[in-house]
């Protein structure tokens, strides 16, 4: 599917990114010499209001989706025999009504998000879609796991800036540039819940991996794409890949904590 593709490419280009500089960038001379926080080596801000803009997969978004209506996700048989027998009504009985709002699948429900700095070693996530709070660590991953939300452990990925050398000027190489790049985040420890509101799941065993870009337009407009990577040995049979994105807001117009809802 085209959005798989887009995805995909985006998840390619960091990668290869952030190789590079691994490979030219680390230690070598010339490298500047980065803050010591997470909160001052910022390439980009993501902090603020921000408002998702649906404009892929909008009907398995925007409405919950028919019972076993799977199209699009890689699932494997055991996920589909979990899957098919989905019930809300059972969801809500036992008090599992969040399932899909986990860290898998909540960025891609429609609401808003606000990020702020906790501290300035993490990152707070609040979405509106079911009052969730996401917290990012640079640091040492804190809190419990088998959550929602999983354990969170964020880094910044530099984009490759070129080392001018001394010898006639001549460019090269390259080293982590503080002016540009993405907020990488890997969850894990998660509680088991739902890619999809429909009852297609994931496992414990699943790994969220995700890149924030943020992207100005010349009309002063702001946008947050989130490319998301969630592998399951569990469910999936190769991983699912997908994305999210926001429109920055200019204040907290709008700002609707709701409760989770299994239908």
């Amino acid at each position: 599917m085209k959005r798989c593709g887009t995805a995909f490419l985006w998840v390619c280009f960091i990668l290869a990114a952030t190789c590079e500089v691994s490979a030219q960038g680390r230690g070598g001379r010339g490298a500047p010499q980065l803050p010591s926080t997470a909160k001052a080596a910022a390439p980009i801000d993501i902090t603020g209001y921000w408002v998702s803009v649906i404009t892929e997969d909008w009907r398995y978004r925007m409405l919950t989706p028919p019972k076993g209506d799977f199209v699009g996700l890689p699932l494997n048989p055991a996920a589909r025999t979990a899957g098919n027998p989905w019930d809300p009504a059972k969801d809500e009985a036992s008090g599992e009504q969040c399932r899909a709002y986990g860290a898998p699948g909540v960025m891609r429900l429609p609401g808003r998000i606000h990020v702020t700095w906790q501290d300035d070693q993490t990152l707070k996530l609040e979405t509106d879609a079911g009052t969730q709070t996401r917290m990012l660590y640079f640091g040492t991953p804190q809190g419990e796991a088998g959550g929602w939300q999983g354990i969170s452990q964020a880094s910044w990925e530099y984009l490759p800036a070129p080392i001018v050398s001394t010898d006639g000027g001549r460019t090269s190489g390259s080293r982590p540039d503080p002016s540009g790049g993405s907020l990488k985040v890997v969850t894990t420890k998660l509680k088991p819940g739902y890619l999809r509101k429909n009852g297609a799941p994931y496992s414990a065993n699943a790994t969220l991996t995700e890149y924030f870009d943020r992207l100005n337009e010349p009309n002063g407009d702001t946008y947050l794409m989130i490319t998301i990577m969630v592998e399951d040995p569990t469910y999936l049979n190769t991983p699912y890949l997908a994305s999210a994105h926001f429109k920055k807001q200019a204040d907290a117009s709008g700002w609707n904590p709701m409760p989770c809802a299994a239908r």
